[in-house]
């Protein structure tokens, strides 16, 4: 494809909403515009990927640094927006929200008998444990949701010191939305100081470490007072016990028991369906020098970038455009900068823009029937005859 084809308008400069390097040399070497949309230059590697993307594991052959879930791939990047729970040590890796790790409950008590305190002002599981001094370990949280089919009212009790995930609550129970003022105390429970005791018509999902913590402070369902050795199945049932609580940096690993860290990413893919925008960002992150980009073969828009120098005795465009249809007749992808504009201009384009390979035609090679040809990321150039043009690319590739 010829250059003034697809309009390339490279950059001589960063922009000045540049988030990322990668970012930075997409929009210079015109992949993308400064607001982040694709333009034709992007759309070729976009192309080019999609091609690929028959083979699942066609991410494995660009040299990312990834990170892989069961069923996702993250790239690392400090804006990303999906945070990542990750071990380093088994290389364990999932969003944050989904992720498991390993439980340990805070102590193996025996059960004391129930208790219930008067407790103003305390309608958080912060100014409950302070009031009480009490460790959050030794609360009970309460979250009350409705859930979307059937309306019915959920009340969800995990540890005072875990955040509940409402990813894997509706993994476990289906959608459901935050339960009214109404709902709260229709179903015999009072916001800032409820429990699963006692409650009419409710669905009672508990995490797993609220069986396995004994004599946990919960609400009364009284407003200003809770119980003291609250305990699951003695003092109320739950219809479902399971892993409800995200993960955080230090927890242990379920699989190694290695502390945990966390990533911000970008999700390139979920089981075969790619986010092949986020690719292109990750292979610019990735695959770049001071100079501009560098694409592996597999990922570059095109497998040659091929320009003339325009001459005072000999046509070189003509040459050029003989061996851009010879190229292209060979099966060769071939981004042609077919523009008069001067060498170094050209240069600096072909750097940016980052295809694998330059060949460059010029009038004092030509005069001893010879190209220059240069990988993306050697030092020096060497001399090919015209003839031998093809076979020695293949060579190179």
């Amino acid at each position: 494809m010829k250059y003034q084809q697809l309009n390339i308008q490279t950059q001589r400069e960063f922009p000045n909403n540049a988030r990322t390097q990668g970012f930075g040399w997409l929009v210079r070497a015109g992949y993308l515009t400064r607001e982040n949309e694709i333009l034709p230059l992007g759309g070729q590697v976009i192309e080019r990927l999609q091609s690929l993307s028959s083979d699942p594991s066609f991410l494995t052959h660009f040299s990312l640094p990834l990170l892989s879930s069961d069923h996702e791939t993250f790239f690392p990047i400090s804006t990303g927006n999906v945070e990542i729970i990750h071990c380093e040590a088994c290389k364990y890796a999932e969003r944050r929200e989904l992720a498991n790790f390993k439980k340990t409950p805070f102590s193996q008590e025996a059960e004391l008998p129930i208790e219930k305190v008067l407790t103003p002002d305390c309608p958080t599981i912060e100014s409950l444990a302070n009031f009480l001094n009490l460790p959050r370990e030794k609360t009970a949280k309460a979250l009350m949701y409705t859930r979307t089919a059937g309306a019915q009212f959920v009340f969800v009790a995990v540890r005072g010191d875990m955040q509940l995930s409402e990813a894997k609550l509706k993994k476990v129970i289906g959608e459901v939305r935050l339960a009214t003022a109404e709902e709260i105390s229709k179903a015999g429970a009072a916001a800032g100081y409820a429990s699963p005791i006692g409650l009419k018509d409710a669905l009672i999902v508990v995490d797993d470490l609220i069986p396995q913590s004994p004599n946990l402070a919960a609400g009364a369902n009284e407003t200003g007072y809770h119980l003291l050795n609250t305990n699951c199945g003695r003092d109320y049932s739950a219809a479902i016990i399971a892993d409800l609580v995200e993960a955080a940096a230090g927890d242990p690993c379920p699989r190694c028991g290695c502390p945990f860290t966390t990533e911000s990413t970008v999700s390139l893919g979920v089981k075969r369906e790619f986010n092949f925008e986020n690719i292109l960002l990750a292979l610019a992150e990735t695959h770049h020098d001071e100079k501009g980009l560098a694409f592996p073969k597999s990922a570059a828009p095109f497998d040659v970038y091929l320009m003339h120098i325009t001459g005072k005795e000999s046509d070189t465009r003509t040459i050029a455009e003989e061996i851009y249809t010879a190229l292209s007749s060979a099966g060769v992808s071939v981004l042609f900068d077919d523009r008069d504009e001067r060498a170094g201009v050209k240069f600096n384009d072909a750097d940016l823009i980052g295809c694998p390979l330059r060949i460059t035609v010029g009038e004092k090679n030509l005069k001893e029937g010879m190209v220059e040809l240069k990988p993306r990321k050697a030092e020096k150039n060497m001399l090919v005859p015209l003839a031998d043009v093809i076979s020695k690319i293949r060579e190179t590739s």
